[in-house]
């Protein structure tokens, strides 16, 4: 995997993932998503879980939040799921906001990473589960273009050309003069054109 020295600030992506999350309604929340085996409560859940993980290990503070591979349970979430979900994510850019976190190596999920590559990891987590969230809730969707890149690199390092796999499962083809968002979401293992069953 190519460990790029290029750092952005995540704080425009994590912004337009609060206000995606700020625009779910209630009854939203048992809508199934693009995510496999999450509906939108549980993919909430993630997204607080892996902002506290990934503020860790850029602050390089591993343990438990770290360690820990990602749990094959689907995560849910309390009754206070928005102020917290916002907190860790302002909490998550701060952290990536420190020149130090991009440096050495790191942990997240339980595998060793440099910082670089981690940075590129929670962009294409943000990226992608944001598209998840605003198909599954019908909302329009701009990820911020300096972390589709870093997104879209990453998960092009990660696939497998000749097996046609990525690293979250086989890659769905997607046209290479696509939007570079849907061939990013193509390389997660999701269909660009996922909608919700009516």
């Amino acid at each position: 995997m190519t460990d790029t020295t290029t750092t952005f600030d995540l704080g425009p992506q994590a912004r337009t993932v609060a206000r995606l999350a700020d625009g779910v309604r209630e009854e939203q929340l048992a809508h199934e998503t693009p995510c496999p085996g999450c509906a939108v409560r549980n993919l909430l859940g993630h997204l607080t879980g892996l902002s506290v993980a990934f503020r860790d290990a850029a602050r390089k503070d591993l343990g438990p939040t770290t360690d820990t591979p990602p749990d094959a349970a689907a995560p849910d979430i309390g009754p206070g799921w928005r102020g917290e979900l916002a907190k860790v994510l302002d909490a998550l850019v701060d952290a990536w906001r420190d020149p130090a976190a991009w440096t050495g190596m790191t942990r997240a999920g339980g595998v060793d990473l440099p910082g670089a590559v981690a940075g590129a990891v929670v962009a294409d987590e943000l990226v992608i589960h944001g598209w998840d969230l605003a198909r599954a809730t019908g909302q329009e969707y701009d990820p911020d273009p300096a972390a589709l890149t870093a997104a879209h690199g990453f998960l092009a390092a990660a696939a497998d050309g000749d097996s046609g796999v990525g690293p979250f499962g086989p890659v769905v083809p997607v046209p290479d003069d696509a939007p570079l968002l849907d061939r990013a979401v193509g390389l997660s293992g999701r269909d660009p054109g996922w909608a919700p069953r009516s």
